[in-house]
């Protein structure tokens, strides 16, 4: 269970940190194109390390259906597609963006050896995520209850997943160190902001991908991952085109 987990914030890490970078000049300012651009470095990065410790967890899920179903990717569905408005890049980076962190400190704070090794300057770098994400929010009254902002709400509980899920299963055993209401409660306290109570049916939720809300990653941001994921395990000298 734990290794689906850590599967599941790689892969949301990859595409948020895609997602950030194509505001890189899109952005309302010169100084929020460079900020999108270094915190898209930033989560490609920490998936690259999330996925490292797939092995050492002693089981990677990735299965071969990724090599051609852009649905077998754990993302988020806020990134399935590119963000159509700085709006819902705000949103990603003050909501799901701390989501992801609060669910990466529980691992960090677990039973897990390697987690405990490798995720600590990760989470060390997030914290200019969640700088720039409370400054974007304190320009306007932020509403959790509709629009983006509404939106990623309810998809970071989904990634916390439902009061008796796996995680809560984790936390009993150690391997975190909370569970979903435990999530919910830090990243209200991480946003400073209270988060509205949704109702979630819990019957649609897809325990594999996080998520109740169908679909997938566009088929040209699928087609980017796979050449990404063939240069990254092609040997060493192979030549490259």
């Amino acid at each position: 269970m734990l290794a689906d987990l850590v599967l599941s914030a790689a892969d949301a890490k990859q595409l948020l940190g895609l997602r950030y970078a194509e505001w890189a000049v899109r952005a309302p300012s010169l100084e929020a194109d460079i900020a999108a651009a270094a915190m898209g470095l930033d989560e490609i990065g920490h998936s690259r390390v999330l996925y490292g410790c797939l092995e050492p967890l002693g089981d990677d899920p990735r299965r071969p259906e990724r090599q051609a179903d852009p649905a077998s990717y754990r993302n988020l569905a806020c990134t399935d597609l590119s963000f159509p408005t700085w709006e819902h890049f705000v949103a990603a980076n003050a909501i799901i963006d701390n989501a992801l962190s609060v669910l990466l400190r529980a691992m960090l704070d677990g039973s897990s050896e390697v987690l405990r090794t490798r995720l600590r300057k990760m989470l060390n770098e997030e914290r200019y995520h969640l700088l720039h994400g409370r400054s974007w929010l304190a320009q306007e009254p932020a509403d959790l209850t509709a629009g983006p902002l509404g939106d990623a709400w309810r998809e970071a509980l989904e990634l916390f997943g439902p009061p008796q899920g796996e995680v809560a299963e984790l936390a009993a055993a150690g391997a975190l160190s909370g569970g979903p209401e435990d999530l919910r409660r830090r990243l209200e306290e991480r946003i400073r902001l209270p988060g509205p109570d949704v109702e979630i049916d819990w019957s649609t939720w897809d325990p594999v991908r996080r998520r109740t809300r169908p679909g997938a990653i566009d088929p040209t941001t699928f087609a980017m991952l796979r050449g990404l994921e063939e240069r990254a395990h092609a040997p060493a000298g192979a030549p490259r085109a």
